[in-house]
């Protein structure tokens, strides 16, 4: 048989279940396998961190990117395939892990809603670990990849990306970056400290975060929208309201803001949420939905967050909620 020609010869290795490989998860699981025999200080790590997402687009740089955004949808089908067998794995692996390896929330006795939220809290192979693994890096590093070869594939058919598609590809790089950089952050969430790890989780790091988070470039490659300078500035500066670094390093949105809403971070990642879909305009709903969805997602999370902090510190809670009135919005909510 004749090797495949024209330009998605290189990506029918495996057909889409080699490309999604090595797109999505080859890059992060060397530079993870790096890693985990680190020694040196954290800027160290933080650096060979970051570069599992430079190695991700140096690995990408040899392809004909342009090529990927006609096969996103058997990409995402195979992604979703992959996450529901290794899930099946993760709860396999589950029933011989001791009691004390075990989630609190996902030992309910059904076996549908245990494989759907996970029995392990943090399943590992050795030094391995597969929730750490999965939380950021495949996903995030697929969602940059896709939006990347969406602008190339813009560039193909227009000549050259659109400012939208820019501002778009920009802002979402540095949110991917600075997750990265400040990775171990994550160990203090709580999809690491109280959920456990099964298709909920390993669906969305896998599947549901590199093909849905990319609604935006995916809107702008079919729907081009003209852009001016005036209001990319604009928009420019509401992402840059996310976070103000503050004297002793933390990151607030603005100074004194914890004093008015009890979650001004879930305020942040919701404004630069709507700066992510201003570039694609208002004629469609299609690219807010990212912000409708996360929207949720806060929501619910700040509710969790809510149980947990009045078990944790009680009647210092209810003081500091009666203070604080509002949760994400002030004066809405």
């Amino acid at each position: 048989m004749a090797p495949p020609q024209g330009p998605r010869a290189p990506l029918e290795f495996g057909g889409p279940l080699g490309a999604a490989a090595l797109l999505l998860l080859l890059p992060a699981t060397m530079f993870h396998l790096l890693l985990a025999a680190r020694s040196g200080p954290a800027r160290l790590f933080q650096a060979l961190v970051l570069t599992a997402l430079l190695v991700g687009l140096g690995v990408s740089a040899g392809l004909p990117l342009g090529a990927l955004p006609e096969m996103l949808l058997p990409l995402a089908f195979v992604a979703t395939l992959t996450a529901f067998i290794f899930s099946l794995f993760l709860y396999m692996k589950a029933q011989v892990a001791p009691v004390s390896a075990l989630a609190p929330g996902g030992n309910s006795g059904n076996p549908i809603y245990d494989f759907f939220l996970g029995r392990e809290l943090n399943p590992r192979i050795c030094f391995f670990d597969f929730k750490y693994f999965c939380e950021l890096r495949p996903g995030l590093i697929g969602w940059v990849l896709i939006n990347l070869a969406l602008l190339v594939k813009e560039a193909e058919l227009r000549g050259s990306p659109s400012l939208a598609m820019w501002l778009v590809n920009g802002f979402q790089l540095l949110y991917v970056g600075d997750a990265l950089w400040h990775e171990e952050a994550v160990l203090t969430t709580m999809d690491i400290t109280h959920d456990g790890f099964g298709f909920m989780l390993a669906f969305g790091d896998i599947a549901w975060v590199p093909f849905t988070y990319s609604l935006q470039a995916q809107f702008l490659l079919r729907h081009p929208q003209p852009l001016g300078l005036p209001m990319a500035s604009a928009i420019c500066l509401i992402n840059g309201l996310e976070t103000i670094s503050t004297a002793t390093g933390r990151k607030l949105l603005v100074s004194g803001w914890w004093g008015m809403v009890r979650h001004p971070n879930y305020l942040g990642d919701l404004i630069m949420a709507l700066a992510w879909s201003l570039p694609c305009g208002v004629s469609h709903l299609l690219p807010y939905f990212y912000l409708l969805y996360f929207t949720a997602l806060l929501v619910h999370r700040e509710a969790r967050d809510e149980r947990q902090c009045l078990q944790k510190y009680g009647l210092a809670w209810q003081e500091y909620c009666r203070r604080v009135p509002y949760r994400i919005m002030p004066y809405v909510y």
